[in-house]
């Protein structure tokens, strides 16, 4: 991040299965971050989250004290009420996180929707950076998206973005998005065609490069599922870049070489987007929550100096 910042921020990022955040400076430098494993899909999920949350200021804290804390959640996101509407992985609905939060920190809280915030992040300071259109696709335990228009994100009332939902056609079904190309979904699939273990998507991808025939089967469904997607996003948005962020970006040529071959294949009717790894690695949401912490700031001085004027 190269931005000025009004004072020190905490971004915090809540991931389906991990939690990131980071603290960033005036000059927008990372000053510490951490990590830690988000809590497990139960009747208290929303609250343990908070607790979290709390926890990973106090720890950042200790290194310089925030000014304003950004936390960002998947799932359907009204940003506007600071509420989180609704989320399967989690299992909450109608959550008021930025009250909540800011009751308990005594600090001003922005929240957001955990991809929006990456393409955020991404676009002022990463791979989409001076792209007046662009996506922003991150594939983990979901898969996402958000579009960059005329330098902000757009959010739909909360809805824009939700791709993993929609269906495409593998091996003569149609299935969702989500259900074959995600991260979560390519390592679950492989299990179950083949009985055997694996940790993650990371070590399918190793697998087709040692010639598994079914990790093989498994990974070029996923990249054609993507494929598809990148061919409506392209043909209703036009972006000039589309950042492909996730664990799944990690894969490099092995997912980013289909991805390209595809789109020069079928879309023909202009120029394709150029389809690039994220910049700013599983980083993007917290810096991104950062990002919006230090907005809000801005805004509300913003209208202060307005109102001191008149």
């Amino acid at each position: 991040m190269t931005e000025c910042l009004p004072g020190p921020v905490v971004g915090v990022d809540v991931g389906g299965t991990g939690t990131k955040a980071v603290l960033v400076d005036t000059f927008g430098a990372v000053l510490a971050h951490r990590r830690s494993a988000t809590p497990l899909r139960a009747p208290d999920t929303a609250q343990r989250v908070l607790d979290l949350t709390c926890s990973l200021v106090d720890e950042l804290a200790v290194h310089a004290a925030p000014v304003a804390v950004g936390l960002v959640v998947p799932g359907i996101v009204d940003e506007s009420r600071g509420t989180a509407v609704f989320s399967a992985n989690l299992g909450w609905s109608d959550v008021p996180f930025a009250a909540l939060l800011g009751a308990r920190l005594g600090l001003p809280v922005a929240f957001g929707h955990d991809v929006r915030a990456g393409a955020l992040a991404e676009h002022r300071s990463g791979a989409a950076r001076g792209a007046a259109e662009a996506v922003f696709l991150p594939v983990g335990t979901g898969v996402s998206a958000a579009h960059v228009h005329g330098g902000g994100v757009h959010s739909g009332g909360g809805y824009a973005g939700e791709v993993g939902q929609v269906l495409v056609e593998v091996r003569g079904q149609r299935v969702r998005l989500e259900a074959v190309a995600s991260a979560a979904a390519i390592s679950q699939r492989y299990r179950e065609w083949t009985g055997n273990p694996v940790s993650g998507a990371a070590e399918v991808a190793r697998l087709v490069e040692d010639g598994d025939p079914a990790a093989t089967e498994v990974w070029d469904d996923a990249v054609d599922a993507l494929g598809q997607a990148l061919i409506w996003l392209t043909a209703v948005l036009a972006p000039e870049v589309v950042v492909v962020g996730g664990g799944l970006s990690q894969a490099g040529p092995l997912l980013f070489g289909p991805l390209a071959r595809r789109l020069a294949a079928d879309w023909t009717l202009a120029s394709a987007p150029r389809v690039v790894p994220a910049a700013l690695g599983d980083r993007a949401g917290s810096l991104g929550a950062a990002l919006l912490a230090a907005d809000l700031l801005e805004n509300a001085n913003s209208v202060i100096n307005r109102t001191e004027e008149r």
